[in-house]
């Protein structure tokens, strides 16, 4: 069976629905709260193990009723967290505005997360197990950097989501062997702001690169091949919160099962599209036959 690790975020998704989201200095009235269990690298996690793999996941949640609800949610969704480490600081949180078109704007407080800044003990070992290691930037870039070197010694697939977004180290690139990043993030990372110029920019600093693109589907581009641009289907969306995680994770398991490439980003962008229908980020995750039904569809 396919193994993914995860080194990341484990988050509690604060949600508030609305209309549309406020201007700066404006309230407005919501129609809705949630708590809802989050991360983008638990996002990640609960993603893959949907999508059919076994997943190992490293982090930290904090000792309060959130950390408990997160390792409960990752447990029943199939995740190992053995080494998901208990720290004595508050969970890390999400503040969501989701507005009526699906939209949403987050703003992150790392919390236990940021106590994830090194491999802890059995760490390296669970990456050197795994077919792919996912890594996002909401824990210290020191321990993403530390995490990509250790699967790159024992040969493991990098799979690297920059968001949020940031300045990316020379020492990460070099050891990254997949980035998936949003239109967003690609033309902030690359200074270009047409996706075919941003993806191939990027594609100087890493051997493959996706470009998300929403609605649109997808863009892939890998060193000496032709660029893919892969639709997704057309669906409408209810909340777009965590449709990118899912769509890494179900990536993730479908080229570490050596499905095609053209065939694992449309699987993934089937996954990606049963999300967006649904409230929420790891609650909208789908499971592995459902995305089957969607790619066949």
């Amino acid at each position: 069976m396919t193994h993914i690790a995860v080194l990341g975020s484990t988050n509690m998704d604060l949600v508030t629905y609305v209309a549309r989201a406020p201007q700066r200095g404006e309230t407005v009235t919501g129609r809705e709260f949630r708590t809802i269990p989050g991360g983008k690298g638990a996002n990640q996690a609960i993603a893959a193990a949907r999508a059919g793999a076994t997943v190992s996941m490293i982090g930290a949640v904090g000792n309060d009723a959130f950390g408990a609800r997160l390792r409960d949610t990752l447990e029943h969704s199939g995740v190992d967290t053995d080494f998901l480490r208990t720290v004595e600081d508050h969970s890390g949180t999400a503040h969501i505005v989701v507005d009526d078109e699906g939209g949403n704007a987050i703003v992150v407080i790392p919390g236990a997360n940021g106590t994830v800044d090194h491999l802890s003990p059995g760490d390296e070992g669970v990456i050197a197990t795994a077919d792919a290691l996912l890594l996002q930037l909401e824990i210290p870039l020191a321990a993403v950097v530390a995490g990509a070197e250790a699967a790159h010694r024992h040969g493991v697939r990098t799979v690297l989501t920059p968001s949020p977004v940031q300045p990316l180290p020379s020492g990460l690139l070099a050891v990254t062997d997949l980035l998936v990043a949003n239109e967003y993030e690609a033309v902030t990372l690359s200074g270009h702001t047409d996706p075919r110029d941003a993806a191939a920019a990027l594609l100087d600093l890493v051997p493959e690169v996706v470009v998300t693109l929403g609605a649109t589907g997808c863009l892939y581009l890998a060193r000496g091949t032709e660029p893919l641009v892969v639709p997704a289907p057309r669906v409408t969306a209810v909340d777009s919160t965590g449709a990118g995680d899912t769509f890494v994770g179900a990536l993730a398991v479908a080229l570490a099962e050596e499905k095609p490439v053209r065939e694992a980003l449309s699987w993934a962008a089937a996954a990606a599209s049963i999300s967006v229908q649904r409230a929420g980020a790891s609650a909208s995750m789908p499971y592995r036959p459902e995305i089957e039904a969607q790619y066949s569809a």
